[in-house]
């Protein structure tokens, strides 16, 4: 079991930590809609968030009347698109740590994140409009999903899905596509630094569509992975093991795949490329919650939401000037990830 070599210390029980880990991030969204060139105080915020969802707008009387339209229309929709796009990038984490058995998986371990950067270059460099300004998100949706297609596709045998072949059909495939990735800069132009600015991610300009369609579909993943948590604990313990058990272990792991795919697919398209979340998080939330991913996978959802609003809110409030947020991820995950790599080799050798 790969988590079984984390140590861990539960301090408090499951639902205190829920509990917290949600106030910590509605508490987040109010101090991270406060800051920002235009400060508006904390308080002024939650009474805009409570008169949008009530409907009292007495509460808003006496308040400068550019807060509201600050809040609700700017500055809201990119801080909750980060939240949802960081818990979906977590949770996927989870799953794709557990099925695969690899404590350094992440949501982009199988190239559809390759997949979708190729997808929205191409809708960039063609000037691809048929979706208005959805045409590059959508476009790197279709080419995570067809990415995941040919993925499956390619390391699909006649005794069902390993997760050497996933891993190594991921790698290969997103190798291929990194290179058409670089040709498409090169011949790009001008347009070079527009897929070079994609390609690192950020949330600015997000609009409450863009939020409603990651909540979907995180939502949806979401609820899949709280259904079958049980089962992919089991999993953990070996296919045998967990058919003995009563799982079917050649058609949930296929379900678990598709979905965390398909949610980072859906997170990317929005966001671009962010590392090393869906890689931190359930390592972080590990040594809390314990390997039972029964409570990972909501507690995870919280933290990687939390991590990046943080990361988000740094880049856009607290910095002399914005940088990509996956500048920034990258900084913090990239030690963290070279910290477990070693830790593995060490562990492996005694």
């Amino acid at each position: 079991m790969t988590s079984s070599r984390y140590r861990y210390c539960s301090l408090q029980p499951f639902p205190v930590q829920l509990f917290f880990l949600a106030m910590l991030l509605a508490a987040m969204v109010v101090i991270s809609a406060a800051m920002g060139y235009l400060y508006i105080p904390w308080l002024d915020v939650a009474k805009i968030v409570i008169a949008e969802v009530s409907g009292n707008k007495t509460l808003l009387s006496g308040m400068d009347q550019i807060f509201p339209v600050v809040v609700h229309d700017v500055r809201l929709p990119r801080i909750l698109t980060a939240a949802i796009v960081g818990g979906g990038l977590a949770i996927s984490g989870v799953v794709f740590q557990g099925i695969l058995l690899n404590p350094l998986a992440d949501p982009y371990t199988l190239g559809v994140s390759a997949g979708a950067a190729f997808g929205a270059s191409l809708a960039i460099i063609f000037n691809i409009g048929f979706a208005g300004i959805y045409s590059v998100p959508l476009c790197a949706f279709l080419g995570a999903a067809s990415t995941l297609i040919f993925v499956i596709y390619l390391s699909a045998t006649g005794g069902g899905i390993s997760s050497n072949n996933l891993i190594l059909s991921g790698i290969i495939v997103a190798a291929i596509l990194s290179a058409g990735i670089s040709f498409l800069k090169y011949i790009a132009d001008e347009q070079v630094s527009v897929i070079i600015f994609w390609l690192m991610g950020s949330f600015a300009s997000k609009t409450w569509m863009d939020v409603m369609l990651t909540f979907a579909f995180v939502f949806i993943g979401f609820l899949v992975f709280t259904f079958f948590s049980r089962d992919l604990n089991l999993m953990s313990l070996g296919d045998r093991t967990a058919a003995s058990l009563g799982v079917h272990t050649r058609v949930v792991p296929v379900i678990l795949l598709i979905t965390a795919s398909l949610v980072t697919a859906i997170c990317v398209s929005v966001s671009g490329i962010i590392g090393f979340v869906g890689l931190l998080v359930p390592h972080m939330m590990r040594l809390v919650t314990g390997p039972d991913n029964r409570k990972l996978i909501p507690v995870s959802l919280l933290a990687g939401a939390i991590l990046l609003l943080c990361a988000d809110t740094v880049t856009r409030a607290v910095l002399p000037s914005e940088i990509p947020i996956g500048v920034l991820t990258a900084l913090i995950g990239g030690p963290f990830f070279c910290y477990i790599f070693r830790k593995r080799q060490i562990s492996g050798r005694i």
